[in-house]
């Protein structure tokens, strides 16, 4: 495996965003790089940090928890959960984690209320949505998105802050805007059914898709090789 500057390949990551952003006519503020460190060792995200970055997304539980106790030093750090929640690590994410994009059932989100410690406060979450209706793919369909988001707004250990999506994939700008452009109305939507909830977050678009991703709203973008170089296999 080729060894990767990440100092320089994060500003890489955060100049292709800020381009993209002012392109879209947003401001360059509006849309934040999560840095994906599932299976880097805790070493190269100890570098993405001290060069700068503070979240990261990781989307297995363990590996996680072994990372955060092997930087527990760093007081400032992020950690985001982005991955297929069982209901057996809720606790483990409830306790170490400061975001959950991937809350997709009831039986999770009442699990992660329950177990959050008030200390913490409250967790923030999107709800995954499975806009393109692939089988493979986790998310709530999107006519079942009301009614979860219901239940989460009355949860007080979880906080709603917004969608999450992960698309089939496509090489076309303009196919690529399409379900990115559903979630942001799914949004618009929630927000019209729950005025009271922090409903100001989309977290869309990876490496092959940022550019519409920010299009269409975007204010997590997911980059992980782009940042880290390619993944090293799971133990």
């Amino acid at each position: 495996m080729p060894d990767v500057n990440i100092v320089e390949s994060l500003e890489d990551a955060r100049n292709r965003l800020r381009t993209a952003l002012t392109n879209a006519g947003r401001d360059p503020a509006s849309a934040h790089l999560l840095a994906v460190s599932k299976t880097q060792p805790a070493a190269s995200v100890r570098q993405a940090f001290e060069a700068g970055q503070r979240e990261f997304g990781e989307n297995y539980v363990q590996e996680a928890l072994d990372k955060q106790a092997a930087l527990a030093d760093l007081d400032a750090i992020a950690w985001h959960f982005i991955g297929p929640l069982q209901s057996n690590k809720t606790r483990a994410v409830a306790e170490h984690f400061q975001w959950v994009h991937t809350l997709d059932r009831e039986r999770i989100a009442r699990r992660l209320a329950a177990q959050r410690p008030p200390a913490l406060g409250p967790l923030d979450v999107c709800l995954q949505v499975n806009v393109s209706g692939e089988a493979s793919k986790s998310g709530v369909a999107p006519a079942d998105l009301p009614a979860l988001a219901d239940v989460v707004a009355t949860l007080p250990q979880l906080r709603l802050r917004g969608l999450m999506t992960l698309p089939a994939p496509s090489d076309e700008l303009a196919t690529q805007r399409c379900p990115f452009a559903e979630l942001r109305e799914l949004l618009a939507s929630l927000r019209q059914r729950h005025p009271q909830a922090p409903l100001d977050t989309l977290s869309m678009g990876m490496s092959g898709d940022l550019e519409a991703a920010v299009l269409e709203g975007a204010t997590w973008v997911r980059l992980g090789t782009a940042i880290f170089g390619q993944r090293a296999p799971r133990a």
